[in-house]
């Protein structure tokens, strides 16, 4: 039986963004999300990845699709996505794979709707398609400009304007994806034959990266569209300081100095020991008091720390845990390397705002108000455990 099968092209060599295919959204890779939207579509049999880059096919790998190696010929600036396109068929048809229907994602559109795509495999599956594509409605009244710099009316009469109301809308291709019947694209090449239809998207998922300012605005929007999720991860580190503190310390006349923490983290790190997920501190500090709570929670405490980031994956090396399965907590800019090579990058909501772009999840508690607790359990969420006890949310002394 003939597959449908997802193919995102991915190459290493972005001019306008470089490294874009790489680049977090959300906290997760471009190419990782057009993956992962590709996964959660019911009709997607097969998730393929097309790359010359090194380090795309490793989070492809990562994130669980098959990889094609593109040739160099077809991974320049002027090859088209059907060129790649057509050697992926190829390559798989010597796998073995027999492709019905192709699903062309593109990895620089974060916000792939899996049940639209859905809904465009169904439609070519069907046969009432041949292609299909993803686009938004627009009422907008668009113009060209001559070289002269004469305007002139394009899908309206320019001495007409009705009302929005009154009017059928045109369609704007988000790039998102396009669903082909694979046998009608080899024999003609291109993503559009046949009978062409369209299905629409949400306008807020409708963004297409290929500028930096494009990227910053995807990054604010994620938080918005991706929603709360629970942590599927197999490790917890946090910072200290805004973490498992609001930031603040009280300093005695002897100098010695004293912060506020919540009891209700100390559940929250109890919980995961007792479900066996290894957690610790990172300080970049040092300061008795985070290796006194360190003691009281039973964790480990890394501290003053001129790089984070190595003795994270020394820890992470140890107990044989990728740093794809970890989730890292902070709140600072000395958080950002840790964050940006976990899995799981988490914030507290009053991190710094670079922090807050590169999250994955952003709590809703604050720094030394039951972060710790909430990131706790999303991870214990995400192993399908019991919801945690309702426990006190006084805040203790340490």
């Amino acid at each position: 039986m003939s597959e449908t099968v997802a193919i995102i092209p991915a190459r290493g060599g972005s001019k306008g963004v470089p490294r874009k295919n790489v680049r977090r959204v959300g906290g997760i890779p471009l190419v990782a999300r057009a993956i992962a939207a590709a996964a959660r579509a019911e009709h997607v049999d097969r998730v393929v990845v097309t790359t010359e880059d090194a380090e795309i096919a490793a989070v492809a790998a990562e994130w669980g699709a098959e990889l094609v190696e593109r040739p160099e010929l077809l991974s320049g600036d002027t090859a088209t996505s059907e060129s790649a396109l057509l050697h992926a068929l190829d390559e798989l048809a010597a796998r073995g794979v027999d492709v019905g229907v192709v699903a062309f994602l593109q990895a620089t559109s974060p916000f792939i709707v899996s049940d639209a795509l859905d809904e465009a495999i169904r439609l070519v599956r069907s046969r009432r398609r041949d292609s299909v594509f993803s686009a938004v409605p627009t009422y907008g009244f668009l113009w060209e400009k001559s070289a002269a710099g004469a305007a002139a009316a394009v899908n309206h009469d320019a001495d007409h304007r009705p009302r929005r109301q009154d009017r059928e809308p045109h369609h704007l291709e988000t790039g998102a994806f396009y669903v082909l019947r694979a046998a009608g694209f080899r024999a003609t090449r291109h993503r559009f034959f046949g009978s062409v239809g369209v299905v629409e998207v949400p306008e807020r998922t409708a963004i297409e990266i290929d500028t930096e300012n494009e990227l910053v605005v995807a990054r604010a929007l994620a938080p918005l569209i991706d929603g709360r999720e629970p942590v599927a991860a197999d490790a917890v580190v946090t910072d200290f300081d805004g973490v498992h503190t609001d930031d603040t310390a009280s300093v005695a006349q002897d100098g010695t100095e004293s912060v506020v923490v919540s009891r209700s983290d100390g559940w929250g790190v109890a919980a995961l020991r007792r479900a066996g997920i290894p957690i610790a501190i990172l300080s970049t500090e040092v300061n008795p008091v985070v290796a006194a709570r360190a003691a009281k929670l039973g964790i480990p405490a890394h501290q003053g720390l001129d790089d984070k980031l190595a003795v994270l994956r020394d820890w992470c090396d140890g107990l044989g845990i990728p740093l794809s399965r970890v989730a890292y907590l902070g709140n600072d800019v000395n958080d950002l390397a840790c964050l940006n090579a976990v899995g799981w990058p988490v914030a507290v909501p009053e991190a710094h705002p670079t922090v807050l772009a590169a999250a994955r999840v952003v709590l809703d508690h604050r720094g030394g108000h039951g972060a710790v607790r909430e990131l706790a359990e999303r991870v214990l969420d995400a192993r399908a455990a019991a919801p945690l006890a309702t426990l006190p949310t006084a805040t203790e002394s340490s």
